[in-house]
């Protein structure tokens, strides 16, 4: 704490003695949990590590769950068993309980592998922030750079001193630069020096968020014309349908029930509009009734064919009957004539 507090003094000593001597200081901060929050390669290890974290205390837990039922079952058991087992078993346990916060504190102890992978995980992104900072540093003249995830203590920290966005713009484009082609590069400097500009100049980048706002609005708008369009595209495809649909039924001399009730509703409103228009509700009524007719003459010429075919089937097995009751009075007659 006392480093600290040295550090900051000296600090301020150095910057008044600038200012008294006529030259503007420049000191600006970082936030290291924040710029590594938003670099992928950390995430995605980072995410692998909690995987790992995970399964660790899995294990730890099941062997939570068999010491405690070695206890229940000693417990239970302890009025049957002598004082040589009861001993043998409780040593048994002690030393499960031992191995299992020995266990604990290999994987997530000050020292365990948690931290140590996660510090293994942080420094060559730390390293990479060292580099981006100084660059940062000698191209736009900073004086101080801290950084506020540190044990420095900030009582206050001003945004538009924050250069943590600037940091994880190097890291992004040094990332990038290797996949680009050269014509993708020459759009990279020229949308790093605009975004360096905007750094530099506080009403550039208000001037630059406005015209990000507008840009969003009017994306908003066309995305909103879009689904405006499809939704009066996805009505017309279904009213075309409805209509193919009824035009179907009507070929096949079925019509459907909306489509009657729209025929109906059609006619009666003809009628109320101008009694003249009932006759063509009325034609159109008319050429419903052959098909409906048509369709019932098809029910009776079923109806028909099957009465016959029932009759035809019933006077074969009436000939069949007869026919077998003549030949057995045949056999009797001659059975009767030999004796």
């Amino acid at each position: 704490m006392r480093k600290q507090f040295l550090f900051i003094f000296l600090a301020l000593i150095v910057a008044n003695t600038s200012q008294a001597q006529g030259k503007t200081t420049r000191i600006g901060y970082i936030d290291m949990e924040y710029i590594l929050e938003n670099v992928s390669d950390y995430k995605e290890a980072k995410s692998q590590l909690e995987l790992k974290a995970q399964k660790w205390k899995q294990e730890i837990e099941t062997k939570k769950t068999n010491i405690n039922t070695l206890k229940e079952n000693l417990k239970a058991e302890k009025a049957l068993l002598t004082k040589e087992l009861i001993d043998e078993k409780e040593t048994e346990i002690k030393f499960l309980e031992n191995e299992m916060l020995d266990y604990q504190q290999k994987q997530f102890g000050a020292d365990g592998n948690l931290i140590r992978q996660k510090a293994a995980l942080a420094k060559p992104i730390q390293d990479q922030v060292f580099t981006a900072v100084q660059d940062i540093a000698e191209a736009k003249n900073y004086d101080f750079i801290f950084d506020k995830s540190s044990d420095l203590t900030m009582l206050f920290s001003n945004k538009r001193f924050d250069i943590s966005d600037q940091v994880i713009r190097i890291l992004n484009r040094t990332d990038k630069r290797e996949q680009l082609t050269k014509k993708q590069l020459k759009d990279q400097e020229v949308q790093e020096s605009k975004e360096n500009a905007i750094d530099e100049n506080p009403a550039m980048a208000d001037r630059q968020k406005v015209l990000d706002e507008r840009k969003a609005a009017r994306e908003k708008l066309i995305e909103d014309r879009r689904l405006e369009q499809e939704a009066k595209k996805k009505e017309y495809d279904d009213r075309r349908k409805a209509i193919l649909e009824e035009r179907e039924a009507k070929k096949n001399g079925t019509v459907s029930e909306p489509a009657k009730s729209t025929q109906a509703a059609k006619t009666t409103e003809a009628v109320k509009t101008d009694g003249t228009t009932a006759k063509p509700a009325a034609a159109a009524t008319t050429t419903a009734e052959p098909a409906v007719d048509k369709a019932a003459e098809r029910q009776k010429l079923y109806e028909q064919r099957k009465k016959e075919l029932e009759e035809r089937r019933k006077k074969i097995l009436e000939e069949r009957e007869a026919a077998k009751k003549a030949r057995e009075a045949e056999t009797q007659k001659t059975n009767t004539t030999n004796n």
